[in-house]
C-alpha cells in the first residue's frame, strides 16, 4: 500500500510546488478589496501651498462598488460656506480595474489601472475626466504606482494643463484588520520634484457611507 501511495503523494508534492505565489498586483487587490462597501475618514497630510484652497474640514472615501477585477472609490470633499453650512463635493470617483495579460512564455502579468471619473453635481461628465495610468512595474503588496497614459497626456494637452503631462499617481493600501492600516492616494510629478498631493485615510474606524458620488446613484 505504501507503495501505491508514492506516485500519488510526490504528484501532489510537484503540484504544490509548480503553484505560483500570488503577484504583488494582486496581493495589492486583495487587500484593496478587503475595505468593500465601508467608508473612512482622511485628512490632506501634505503641505503644498498649491492646494491651499482644496476642501479638508471632512475627507471620505467611500469603497462604493466592488467586482472581481474593478474597484470604485468615491471620494468626498467637504468644506464650510456661508452660515457654517456643510458644502460637500462629490464629483471624484477613483476606479481601479484589473487586467491579466497572457504573453508568448505562458505567463501571466498583472496589471492595475487608476482612472479619475470627474462628474457635476447633474451627473454629467466634466470636461476633464477619466484621466490616469497603469502600474508599469510590480510594485508591492502595499503600494502601486500609476504613470500617466498616453491618453490622460493628450486630454491634458487639449485641456491647457501642461503641468500635468507627468503626472504619477500612487495609491498604498494596509489589508483590513492590520494594526494601524492606512489608505493613500498620492500625486506626484516627474518634471516637479516639488510638487506633492497627499492624503491619508484611518482604515481602523469605518464610517457611515455617504451618499453616491455625483453620477453613480
Amino acid at each position: 500500500m505504501r507503495h501505491a501511495l508514492a506516485p500519488l503523494a510526490a504528484l501532489l508534492l510537484a503540484s504544490c510546488a509548480t503553484t505560483p505565489a500570488p503577484s504583488p498586483q494582486d496581493r495589492f487587490w486583495t487587500a484593496l478589496q478587503s475595505h468593500c462597501g465601508k467608508a473612512y475618514d482622511g485628512k490632506l497630510v501634505s503641505t503644498d501651498a498649491r492646494d491651499a484652497s482644496f476642501p479638508q474640514a471632512r475627507l471620505v472615501a467611500h469603497w462604493a462598488e466592488c467586482d472581481t477585477d474593478r474597484t470604485a472609490i468615491a471620494f468626498h470633499t467637504m468644506d464650510f460656506g456661508a452660515a457654517d453650512e456643510p458644502v460637500w463635493d462629490r464629483s471624484r470617483t477613483w476606479v481601479l480595474t484589473r487586467e491579466r495579460i497572457e504573453n508568448a512564455a505562458t505567463s501571466t502579468t498583472v496589471q492595475i489601472t487608476l482612472k479619475h471619473d470627474h462628474r457635476h453635481a447633474d451627473g454629467e461628465a466634466d470636461a476633464v475626466t477619466f484621466y490616469g495610468g497603469t502600474t508599469a512595474t510590480r510594485g508591492t503588496a502595499q503600494g502601486q504606482d500609476f504613470p500617466v497614459d498616453p491618453f490622460s497626456i493628450a486630454l491634458f494637452k487639449r485641456a491647457g494643463l501642461a503641468t500635468s503631462v507627468t503626472n504619477v499617481w500612487r495609491m498604498e493600501v494596509d489589508p483590513a484588520g492590520t494594526p494601524d492600516a492606512t489608505f493613500a492616494y498620492q500625486l506626484t510629478r516627474r518634471n516637479d520634484p516639488s510638487r506633492l498631493f497627499r492624503v491619508e485615510f484611518d482604515l481602523t474606524e469605518p464610517v457611515g457611507p455617504p451618499p453616491p458620488a455625483w453620477g453613480w446613484e
